[in-house]
């Protein structure tokens, strides 16, 4: 049977409350009732010759609470005139919430809403467009607002976000709402307050003028003739970004790797280096312009992560070469191979032909599915061959 059910027309205005359409409306007072609901009807045939089921689901939409049912008159050759349900309709916001059991959080809603519009009129263009999200942050409504309002009455504060002091509010519950905030303190401070070149949860410290934690570069001196030249205090050192961008070791080449045995087990080798790296995100390295004028070689895995992130590290340094990242060192490594739980499948534009051709080997599975080769399982004398190979 095709004919609309109670459920098919339930759905429908859950639908509108999934879309957030109905709470919308709350918010921009757009007039999103009276709401005519689809309605598939049975056809004359049917009336004619299944009048029994017809019959049957008339009773069932006439016990639809909430609705309004238009209905028209059908004659029955039989049974004379009866009538038949045409239309049906939700005629206001309360009945179509009542209609889907949602008036517990339409209460709360407004309730939100009647708070937003007091404290804080520029959030309500967020919340007519994420009225859900709103609905999410129930409990912690007024925490947020109150965050809101305190950074207005100090900008650009110059503090880390342990020193914000608003009753129940503590640093990592502003860490874990960084996505919500940056949005509302976008709408609700003045430009002047906001640093646009910071994006990102990363830099949400930055974006709004707190302290961050200082970010660190560990790195290791390949060459003990450097670090007595510049009275360091052993060859396995951890700096602060700003100091190991003007450190200048006066080194030929600089390795980055993101295996800690492999950075601890790199070998001596003449002014030369290693960086521990971390993954995406190679800002502590950003400022280091010393890094442009050395031979910087970048060893990660040979999985699609790992072509990504060399891909990264050469936005800022164009020049970066890729080391044990070749199609060789995989085929020589089989009894080794591991698998990738997830794949990136974007394109990589800073790749060289033969890394690009090796990517798309192993993001399109035409070696093996989600094929791994995690740099700590390649062979130290395979590295010590390619570090000889360098000259």
């Amino acid at each position: 049977m095709s004919w609309s059910q109670p459920a098919d027309l339930r759905a429908q205005a859950q639908k509108l409350w999934d879309k957030g359409e109905i709470l919308t409306a709350l918010v921009t007072g757009e007039a999103l009732f009276p709401k005519r609901l689809a309605l598939k009807t049975p056809s004359s045939a049917d009336m004619s010759e299944r009048f029994d089921d017809v019959r049957s689901w008339i009773t069932g939409l006439n016990g639809l609470k909430y609705c309004r049912v238009v209905r028209r008159e059908f004659k029955h050759r039989v049974l004379g005139v009866n009538s038949v349900p045409a239309e049906i309709w939700l005629d206001s916001l309360e009945d179509a919430v009542a209609f889907i059991a949602k008036r517990r959080e339409l209460k709360r809603f407004v309730e939100l809403l009647d708070e937003t519009r007091l404290r804080r009129p520029a959030l309500l263009p967020w919340l007519a467009k994420r009225p859900l999200r709103a609905l999410e942050l129930n409990e912690d409504w007024t925490r947020l607002l109150a965050i809101v309002d305190w950074l207005e009455r100090h900008l650009r504060p110059g503090v880390y976000l342990r020193q914000v002091d608003v009753p129940g509010v503590h640093s990592k519950f502003i860490e874990a709402q960084r996505g919500v905030l940056s949005e509302w303190l976008d709408l609700c401070l003045p430009a002047e307050a906001i640093d646009t070149a910071t994006t990102g949860a990363a830099g949400f410290a930055r974006r709004y003028g707190f302290c961050d934690k200082p970010q660190r570069v560990r790195f290791r001196l390949l060459d003990e003739r450097h670090a007595l030249a510049l009275r360091l205090p052993g060859l396995d050192l951890t700096l602060n970004a700003g100091d190991f961008a003007g450190l200048d070791p006066k080194v030929e080449r600089v390795f980055v790797t993101e295996n800690e045995i492999n950075f601890l087990a790199f070998p001596a080798l003449e002014n030369s280096l290693v960086i521990f790296g971390s993954g995406y995100g190679f800002d502590p390295l950003i400022g280091a312009d010393w890094l442009d004028g050395v031979e910087l070689h970048y060893w990660g895995d040979i999985d699609t992560h790992g072509f990504a992130m060399l891909d990264q590290l050469r936005a800022r340094f164009a020049g970066a070469k890729s080391l044990l990242m070749d199609k060789a060192t995989l085929m020589a490594h089989t009894a080794l191979w591991g698998e990738e739980a997830k794949q990136t499948l974007r394109d990589l534009p800073r790749l060289t032909a033969d890394e690009r051709a090796l990517y798309d080997d192993l993001r399109d599975n035409r070696i093996q599915k989600q094929l791994r080769l995690e740099q700590e399982r390649i062979g130290y004398g395979w590295l010590m061959s390619a570090l000889t190979g360098l000259g």
